[in-house]
């Protein structure tokens, strides 16, 4: 018959057994950190909702970098080029936060990536205007090379082409159920974006009260 352990020894037992169960949990955490597996590090923000007159723009990769972060607002306030209308518009909403989104991405083959801003509304996140800026030189600045200021418009990079959506209102339409939208697509041609492409999407109300898009190329 073994002899029963003291309470020291017992507590001394315990603690050998505590900490080789810490060090076993804390060998599994770091080996699924480093295989990818489920945790804190592999969580990502929730994707923001599209709302009318601005579609969630989805950023493709680009090869070139951009050094620095750019000040959509200031580009947009000092271009001679821009409406008075949206300079106007563009104050802050809540703080110092402008309604201003800002993609970097390869539209125009330049050295550094090319700068796309949409300017919204406050209220509602209608597009206001779209501009692409092009690095003018080394150190130099940049300037508009394409400007939409027919509202509601939104611009984004698509595979190294510059998509721009038009809102289609009708009369009555309330802000939050356009009509249809016209899906304009452009590429960067002997120093100038031209025009690809054209589409028509014409929303009907289904018998369900969903949408459906009758699309119409040009």
């Amino acid at each position: 018959m073994h002899p029963t352990p003291s309470a020291p020894a017992r507590r001394a037992f315990q603690a050998v057994i505590t900490a080789t169960a810490v060090l076993a949990a804390l060998a599994l955490f770091v080996t699924a950190c480093a295989t990818g597996g489920t945790g804190a590090r592999d969580e990502g923000p929730a994707g923001a909702d599209a709302v009318a007159g601005k579609l969630n723009p989805t950023p493709s990769p680009s090869a070139y970098a951009t050094t620095d972060d750019v000040d959509g607002v200031r580009l947009v306030m000092d271009d001679p080029g821009v409406a008075a209308s949206v300079k106007r518009a563009l104050k802050p909403c809540v703080g110092d936060e402008y309604p201003v989104d800002v993609s970097y991405g390869d539209l125009t083959g330049g050295a550094s990536d090319d700068v796309v801003v949409n300017v919204m509304t406050c209220s509602d996140a209608v597009g206001v205007g779209s501009y692409v800026y092009r690095e003018a030189g080394s150190g130099t600045g940049y300037r508009n090379v394409f400007r939409a200021e027919e509202s509601p418009v939104y611009a984004e990079i698509d595979r190294g082409d510059l998509v721009v959506t038009k809102q289609v209102y009708k009369k009555d339409d309330p802000v939050t159920s356009p009509s249809g939208e016209n899906v304009i697509t452009y590429r960067w041609t002997a120093g100038r974006f031209t025009l690809e492409y054209r589409t028509h999407n014409e929303y009907s109300s289904a018998v369900d009260g969903d949408t459906a898009p009758t699309t119409d190329s040009n």
